[in-house]
């Protein structure tokens, strides 16, 4: 038998290591799903801005697209 080679602390080394691979395994899976499910914020903010105002009723339809088409310069 190998008694002498299990010294009794190597079940601590073991376990401390398993908890620091699950952990960092979970964490990368975490910080993925974050990563990937995140909603994209396309396009310009100063037309989300002038979408926002609209929405709210600051502006009328007429002048939202009149602002838009000097923002997109067109």
């Amino acid at each position: 038998m190998m008694w002498g080679y299990y010294d009794g602390w190597s079940w601590i080394w073991m376990a401390s290591t398993m908890v620091v691979f699950w952990g960092a395994l979970i964490g990368v899976a975490i910080w993925a799903v974050r990563a990937f499910t995140r909603p994209r914020q396309d396009g310009d903010p100063a037309i989300a801005a002038l979408r926002q105002r609209l929405a709210t009723g600051q502006i009328g339809q007429d002048e939202y697209e009149r602002i838009r088409k000097v923002i997109q310069g067109s």
